[in-house]
């Protein structure tokens, strides 16, 4: 995930996954690509707070960030340096540290034996994805022009925390404060889009890789 705070999306191809019989993930048709990565590990600092896809990080569990594998990429990871091998699911963004290319929680660290060195050499096989992770875009708006809701937060600094993310990647990543029913909420937005089916094909990019998205009138930025 992040080593200060670092984490969420990259425009980078998405592969297709087919759902298979009544398992809760997906191997068919996905190809099985296997990467040489830098590998550090995250834990106590973040225990308990929500990741890029909105899950919530248990440092024991056995998760990853990557810059733009879509969320619910099930990766076989085997540490180089002694063979161990773990299963994680990708469900954060990073880590955006030159020279590393994956983050695993504590307890995926753990298990492959790399508490110690903090870093290590890995091999990354991708082999299926969890099917909960897809999500479905929403709409709001019968009329242009068009934004990309991607969050909205009552704490304006987890708004500018997604929001910074999202500019590793995005152009055009924006704030609208709005209220509703007296409540003031920060909404991270993106983009402006004068017809819906550009906003559209945006907006299913970033349903496949995992994000709640909402098709929205544009506002105001801040």
């Amino acid at each position: 995930m992040r080593k200060s705070f670092v984490f969420f999306l990259l425009a980078v191809p998405v592969m297709l996954f087919m759902s298979c019989s009544s398992s809760t993930y997906e191997t068919r048709g996905i190809s099985s690509r296997t990467y040489y990565w830098t590998a550090s590990y995250y834990g106590k600092k973040f225990h308990g707070r929500s990741t890029a896809s909105g899950r919530i990080f248990n440092m024991y569990g056995k998760s990853a960030a990557h810059k733009s594998l879509p969320f619910g990429t099930m990766l076989e990871v085997t540490n180089i340096s002694n063979g161990r091998k773990v299963i994680v699911t990708v469900n954060d963004r990073g880590p955006f540290v030159k020279g590393r290319q994956l983050d695993l929680s504590y307890g995926a660290a753990r298990q492959i034996g790399m508490i110690q060195t903090g870093t290590t050499r890995v091999k990354a096989r991708i082999i299926g994805r969890e099917r909960g992770y897809v999500k479905r875009v929403s709409y709001s708006a019968s009329q242009g022009p068009y934004t990309l809701q991607v969050g909205s937060f009552r704490d304006r600094e987890n708004a500018l925390s997604l929001k910074n993310v999202l500019r590793h990647t995005y152009g055009g990543v924006y704030i609208s404060n709005v209220t509703i029913n007296g409540i003031s909420y920060f909404r991270v937005c993106m983009g402006k889009f004068r017809f819906r089916r550009l906003a559209e094909k945006t907006a299913e990019r970033l349903a496949d890789e995992g994000y709640g998205v909402m098709v929205i009138a544009y506002d105001e930025r801040i």
